[in-house]
């Protein structure tokens, strides 16, 4: 049986949802007003407003929106001429660099690769505005590529895929005062010392470049070329090769490399230099732990040169003169510090070895240095002062060196005229320990050496010197003060605990049967830019004292002049000794001139008496001493002895001339030995209670001399 349905039933459903539509229709109109709730009406839970999710049909149409537009924007990107930005980009790169930047090539972007570059077809770099009013240009380059890994991009990170420059052409200019164009620093910005550094790059390619270089500073001039391919031949993937000159020597260069291709930045790049400037030469093969930041590397490093003081043109440190070298070593660059380890080879005819580091972060460069010499041939000091070395066979030295030594030699003079620059002095700091295990070809028979060595704001200081003989030393300290106008030149040396037969030559000291002790100081100050000036001014003070020893008798005698005895003594080969009480020479240095006029020497049978001068500016001296035999003698002659001509060579005489008469020694001692007690100090205070200089005073307090204590 078939139920029909209720015709009533529609119109009821009609009316249920015309009164479902009034209460929604009600309830939009009373949206943000609170409901009126008639009195005593109990508020309801209010009901849980459901929240209808997006349907599908409307996220695919959001999507397609989305699509859409990033599709636009893409057209728009790709389609869009990137030309449009050369102007706006140089402006702002002309901002940030303080000079005229343009961008004179086609500009092209593609973003739309794993690898998104730039190709711009060419860019000028403007000198900066102190550079002929900017008017030069500082680069100017065909055209650049540049591709980067858009990975680490999206990391923070820039890796380069590729980096190729077309027909590069950069000229770069420092002036006298230090003002380089390549400097970008802003006013006020402080120097920085941690070396040229870029991004990781996977492959670098150079086309044609051309560097050119003029530094009036360091008067260098360079003009080189630039290439880095994969298809150079070889392991060869870079190449600069250029001339020019150095302080206007010949200057060349030749640095090659591997290639610039498929570089990994964990991967240490390998580079070969090849450096000369006229006859110095600086040969090294090292390696980049890091491609492309130069403020880290290493290498094995030979330099061969006539003169070490010529590393100043290359590096701009202030070494010393010296002669002809061959030093290796390996330096190592660390940002601002270079240190140069395993330093070894030889300067002249001694070696040399040890350790040495460059800090050049302050404002002065700061050398630290610890060398050794386990052979010092001494004449090679010679060239340290501006001299040369000794220049017989065997001997090493430039041709420079030569005509020095040759030049002194044809004036019978010692101090050399070469001229100190005080800027190099003026230009750097250090803190150098050296050190001699053995000494070889002294004048003295020195045998070791040791200085601490400082150079702060030009001032130069050679403390704790300590120049060791067979017994006693040489100790003291020099300086060089440049800070002035004018470099002002101290030293203070004693001889301590020497011997008088170590400082002469054995067959001399054997024949006069010379033995001991031997004293002396040394105090001057001069003024001047050469040894020689500071010399010619110097003032100050000198004594040598022989405060005991023995004298051959035969000798004593001759000195009185006692003719007949001395002659029979020495003919006879009469070896008998007879005691040195007190020998003493002091004198006075001003303005170059040095004045004895204290001259003693007392021996058993004669007391020798006298003065004399030393000039350091013609570099003579002229000393006149004579004998009071101190017991009468039947047949004598009393003459003076003289010793005068140029200081390097100077000959012994009998001064011609009528006998002297002889005088009473009170008369001689009076003369000459009644200061000493003044000037003995100046040594060492004990001298003047010494057993035998104390013994020459007391004589002469016994022969009536009044005596000065």
């Amino acid at each position: 049986m078939t139920t029909q349905p209720s015709p009533r039933r529609p119109a009821e459903r009609i009316k249920r949802a015309g009164r479902e539509a009034a209460e929604r229709l009600r309830r939009v109109r009373h949206v943000g007003r609170p409901r009126q709730r008639p009195p005593g009406e109990v508020r309801r839970p209010a009901a849980r407003v459901r929240v209808r999710r997006p349907s599908r049909k409307a996220l695919t149409i959001t999507g397609i929106v989305l699509l859409a537009l990033a599709a636009a924007i893409a057209l728009f990107l790709y389609l869009w001429d990137w030309n449009y930005l050369r102007v706006p980009l140089s402006r702002y790169a002309s901002e940030q660099t303080g000079r005229q930047v343009a961008i004179t090539g086609d500009l092209d972007v593609d973003l739309f690769s794993w690898t998104p570059s730039a190709t711009v077809g060419g860019v000028s770099v403007g000198d900066p505005a102190w550079r002929n009013g900017g008017r030069g240009k500082m680069a100017e380059v065909g055209g650049v590529t540049l591709e980067v890994q858009l990975r680490p991009l999206l990391k923070g990170d820039v890796l380069i895929e590729r980096l190729e420059v077309d027909r590069p052409n950069v000229n770069l200019f420092r002036n006298a005062e230090g003002r380089a164009t390549w400097d970008f620093r802003k006013p006020g910005e402080p120097e920085r010392e941690d070396g040229f550094k870029l991004p990781p790059i996977r492959s670098f390619v150079i086309n044609d470049g051309v560097l050119r270089v003029r530094d009036e500073r360091r008067d260098f001039t360079f003009d080189g070329r630039i290439n880095a391919r994969e298809d150079m031949g070889g392991a060869r993937g870079f190449e600069l090769t250029g001339t020019g000159t150095l302080n206007q020597a010949p200057f060349r260069a030749l640095i090659t490399g591997g290639p610039l291709i498929n570089i990994e930045p964990d991967r240490t790049y390998p580079f070969d230099a090849d450096i000369r400037s006229g006859a110095t030469r600086v040969i090294a093969d090292g390696g980049i732990p890091r491609p492309f930041d130069l403020g880290h590397f290493h290498m094995n490093l030979r330099a061969t040169g006539p003169d070490m003081a010529d590393i100043y043109d290359l590096t701009g440190l202030a070494f010393p003169n010296t002669p002809p070298y061959r030093l290796r070593g390996r330096l190592v660059r660390d940002d601002a510090v270079y240190r140069v380890t395993g330093l070894s080879g030889r300067v002249g005819d001694s070696d040399l070895s040890g350790r040495l580091s460059v800090d050049t972060e302050p404002d002065r460069p700061f050398l630290r240095a610890n060398l050794t010499s386990r052979r010092l041939d001494f004449d090679d000091l010679g060239a340290v002062f501006g001299g040369a070395p000794k220049t017989g066979p065997g001997e090493t030295a430039s041709p420079t060196q030569k005509a020095v030594a040759s030049n002194l030699r044809a004036q019978q003079r010692i101090f050399p005229d070469s001229t100190l620059k005080v800027d190099r002095l003026r230009a750097m700091d250090a803190d150098v320990t050296y050190r001699a295990t053995s000494i070889v070809d002294a004048p003295l028979k020195l045998n070791s050496g040791r200085l601490h060595l400082t150079l702060e704001n030009a001032l130069l200081k050679a403390e704790e010197l300590r120049l060791g003989l067979p017994q006693g030393s040489v100790t003291g300290d020099v300086s060089l003060n440049a800070r002035g106008r004018v470099p002002v030149t101290s030293l203070d040396l004693r001889l301590n605990g020497a011997r008088l037969e170590d400082m002469m030559p054995q067959r001399v000291a054997s024949r006069a049967g010379l033995t001991g002790g031997f004293v002396g100081r040394v105090k001057l100050t001069g003024e001047g830019d050469s040894v020689h000036k500071a010399m010619a001014n110097a003032d100050g003070e000198a004594m040598v004292v022989v405060p005991s020893g023995t004298i051959r008798e035969a000798f004593a005698e001759l000195m009185g002049v006692n003719v007949t005895k001395g002659l029979g003594l020495l003919l006879t080969k009469d070896m008998s000794q007879t005691p040195i009480r007190c020998g003493v020479a002091h004198f006075r240095a001003n303005d170059g001139l040095l004045t004895a006029n204290q001259i003693v020497f007392d021996t058993g049978p004669v007391l020798v008496t006298g003065s004399g001068t030393v000039n350091l500016n013609t570099e003579r001296m002229a000393f006149r001493v004579k004998g009071h035999p101190k017991e009468m003698r039947l047949v004598r002659l009393i003459m003076p002895i003289t010793l005068q001509g140029p200081i390097r060579s100077p000959k012994p005489g009998v001064e011609a001339g009528g006998a002297i008469a002889q005088g009473g020694i009170a008369v001689a001692l009076g003369a000459l030995v009644s200061p000493l007690a003044a000037i003995l100090p100046f040594i060492d205070p004990g001298l003047a209670d010494d057993a035998n200089c104390g013994a020459l005073l007391g004589g002469a307090r016994a022969e009536g001399v009044p005596v000065r204590q």
